[in-house]
C-alpha cells in the first residue's frame, strides 16, 4: 500500500500541483483547504505524512502542528511546513510548533518529493527490536517509545518525542559521550540529498531537551561550543 500524504493548502493551484506531483511518484494523496478540515481528515484517514501550509483559514499551520503534537495518535506524524515566510525567526517558530521540516515558497516539485521520501524513510527506519539505555533514558526502537527514570516504577515517565527528535536522540545515545558536529547530525538524521540548515539542529536539540527535562530532570545533552552536541551524564 502506498503512503498517504495529506496536503493542507487553501490555494487550489498549489494544492493541485502538489497532488499531481505526488500522485505521479506513486503516493496516495488527500487534500484539505482549511485547518478544521485538516484535523478532521487526519482523524478519519490517518495519513502517513502531512504537508501543511502556514497561512490557512480557521487555524494556521502552526496551530495545526501544535494540536497534532498534543494528540496521542498523531504526536509522531511526520509534518512538512510550507510557507512564504523565509526569516529565521519564522523557521524557528515553524519547527518549534512541531514541524519536522520547513520549505520556503517558491519550491520545486522535485524538492518536495525528495523531502517527503526522506522524512518517510527516516520515520520508518528503526524497525528492529532493539533497546538503547543511558542515564535512566530507555529507547525502545521497535515501539518508538522513550522512557526516563531509574527509581521506583511510579517515577518512570514516558517521553513524548516527534519523529525527528526520536532519530536525533537515537544517534546521540548510540555513542554516549561522543561529540557530534551539526553537519554530522544533519547527515545522520536527515537525508543527504536535501538541504537542511545548521540552525535546524539547534531547534530540534532545544525541543529534545525540553521533552527530556519536562519533570525537572537534569540535562544530559551537552553543548560543545564551536563543535556540536553530545549526550553525557558526566558534564
Amino acid at each position: 500500500m502506498s503512503p498517504l500524504i495529506l496536503i493542507v493548502e487553501d490555494e487550489a493551484p498549489q494544492a493541485e500541483a502538489l497532488r499531481y506531483n505526488l500522485d505521479k511518484e506513486g503516493f496516495e494523496t488527500a487534500v484539505a483547504a482549511t485547518g478544521v478540515e485538516a484535523l478532521e481528515m487526519v482523524e478519519q484517514k490517518q495519513p502517513d505524512l502531512a504537508i501543511i501550509d502556514w497561512m490557512l483559514p480557521e487555524y494556521s499551520g502552526v496551530e495545526i502542528c501544535r494540536r497534532l503534537r498534543k494528540g496521542p495518535e498523531t504526536k509522531n506524524l511526520p509534518i512538512i511546513m510550507l510557507t512564504a515566510r523565509g526569516e529565521e525567526s519564522d523557521k524557528v517558530l515553524g519547527l518549534d510548533s512541531g514541524a519536522d521540516d520547513y520549505v520556503v515558497k517558491p519550491y520545486s516539485p522535485r524538492e518536495i518529493v525528495a523531502r517527503v521520501r526522506a522524512l518517510l524513510r527516516r520515520s520508518n527506519s528503526e524497525t528492529s527490536a532493539e533497546t538503547l539505555e543511558y542515564a535512566g533514558v530507555v529507547m525502545d526502537l521497535d515501539t518508538h517509545k522513550v522512557m526516563r527514570g531509574d527509581g521506583p516504577i511510579d517515577s518512570i515517565r514516558p517521553i513524548h518525542l516527534g519523529p525527528t527528535e526520536f532519530r536525533l536522540l537515537k544517534v546521540l545515545m548510540e555513542r554516549p559521550g561522543k561529540v557530534f558536529s551539526r553537519e554530522s547530525l544533519l547527515n545522520r538524521v536527515w537525508d543527504r540529498d536535501i538541504h537542511v540548515e545548521d540552525r535546524t539542529i539547534d531547534v530540534h536539540i532545544r525541543r529534545l531537551r525540553k521533552a527530556l527535562n519536562a519533570d525537572g530532570d537534569h540535562d544530559i545533552i551537552r553543548t560543545v561550543r564551536g563543535s556540536g552536541y553530545a549526550i553525557d551524564d558526566q558534564q
